[in-house]
């Protein structure tokens, strides 16, 4: 059985179903827009940080497997530094997100027909907004349709956001692209999964937005977390926190509301207490002066290296994420990984990872004063705080990648047999 992969970027978790197929034989192609060969001449010329970012875009696989699509992801890329930032505009500039997604989908689905003839592909997979060109082909080939779905599906995401525009008005402009997606682009997500035969998801926030209707057979399948050095734990441990110091709350993620940033400033301003330091690190989605408004005294840090954002969380003692909509928000279990115990919601996605008191504390949504009584339990028992974070590590180290993918694999090799 063979399998042709398709995702713009090759995130994480693709490139750990990516790295399960291939071990398992079953990776036909992946198709992607960039790919960098770690060995080119011309990336050891550019400088090291530039080198670093195309690395990311390199995959462990032979050169004949990976097909590209490169012009618009680059576009993509440089002009909004060159400043022509309505090109990129949510869904109707011409080199948008949606339009790099729908360009590699309608590549995919010319190529399936070759694929198809010469007994190369059995099945497709592909990701939410970039699959329905290869998925009405492959249905007229007769191959199966896998659909990932990263986030909830996209009518609990529009209830759930439109909600949230409602009862906290001045945040709405941080909600982004959930309440601002065009019926059209709606249409193509729900023709998307009426043709999915297999929706896999990481979590059962997402798996319970499916609606009824589709009646699909479903895969849940947990993402990894990072690599944790188990016989090294110095690096872990290597920040010195001080008793007396204010306590390191940890907010990492786009600022807005969509990931419950606008409640967690209701518990910090509530609770008023200068023993508590709120660290945000994020991208904005607003001017910073209205941060400043809904919360003057908070610590803001931006965007940073993988190793410079371990390093931080390291730093703090909690982190809390009390998020909206989420599919399942990796952040939280990069930050269990750096001993910090978690103040979440079951929309982060990450339910199972709370053992309640031990590796942190699961929270209702939309709900500030529940989040300022953990804060405060957390500020009132400091000592716990080390054991927790031991907790939290060994709870996170106890999800692999290889896992992720391989569950994945193995359910719809099952399914497809």
């Amino acid at each position: 059985m063979k399998i042709v992969l398709s995702h713009p970027t090759g995130n994480r978790n693709v490139r750990a179903v990516m790295a399960s197929l291939a071990k398992a034989d079953m990776l036909a192609q992946f198709n992607t827009t960039l790919a960098a060969a770690p060995n080119s001449l011309w990336l050891k010329l550019l400088p090291a940080g530039t080198r670093s970012e195309w690395l990311r875009r390199s995959f462990p696989l032979p050169t004949a497997c990976i097909h590209t699509r490169p012009a618009l992801e680059l576009a993509r890329m440089a002009l909004p530094k060159l400043g022509f930032g309505k090109c990129v505009e949510h869904e109707k500039g011409w080199a948008s997100v949606d339009a790099v997604y729908r360009d590699l989908d309608k590549a995919c689905a010319r190529q399936l027909l070759s694929l198809a003839k010469k007994g190369k592909a059995d099945a497709v997979y592909a990701y939410e907004d970039g699959a329905l060109a290869t998925f009405k082909q492959a249905k007229k080939l007769g191959l199966k349709c896998i659909y990932d779905l990263p986030i909830a599906y996209w009518e609990t995401v529009q209830k759930l956001l439109s909600y949230e525009a409602d009862r906290l008005p001045q945040w709405a402009v941080t909600l982004g692209g959930g309440i601002l997606d065009s019926e059209a682009k709606l249409e193509r997500k729900t023709q998307e999964l009426e043709l999915a035969d297999v929706v896999v998801g990481p979590g059962s926030f997402v798996m319970d937005s499916i609606p009824y209707w589709s009646n699909k057979k479903t895969v849940m399948s947990p993402f990894g977390s990072p690599a944790l050095d188990i016989m090294n734990k110095q690096p872990v441990l290597s920040i010195t926190k001080k008793s007396n110091a204010p306590l390191r709350i940890l907010f990492a993620g786009s600022m807005g509301q969509r990931k419950g940033l606008g409640d967690l400033f209701k518990a910090i301003k509530k609770l008023n207490n200068k023993n508590i330091e709120l660290v945000v690190m994020g991208s904005l989605l607003a001017p910073m002066e209205f941060y400043r408004n809904e919360l003057p005294d908070f610590t803001y840090e931006p965007g940073r290296s993988h190793s410079q954002v371990l390093e931080l969380m390291r730093s703090c003692d909690v982190f809390c994420l009390p998020s909206i909509v989420e599919g399942r928000a990796l952040v939280m279990q990069e930050a269990m990984s750096q001993g910090l115990p978690l103040i979440i919601t079951p929309n982060t996605g990450g339910a199972d990872l709370i053992e309640e008191g031990v590796t942190g504390f699961l929270i209702p949504t939309r709900s500030p004063e529940i989040i300022a009584e953990k804060i405060s339990w957390f500020l009132d028992n400091r000592d716990l705080i080390p054991q927790m974070g031991e907790m939290a590590r060994e709870k996170a180290a106890s999800y692999t990648w290889e896992n992720y993918g391989n569950l994945i694999v193995s359910s719809i090799t099952e399914y497809l047999s």
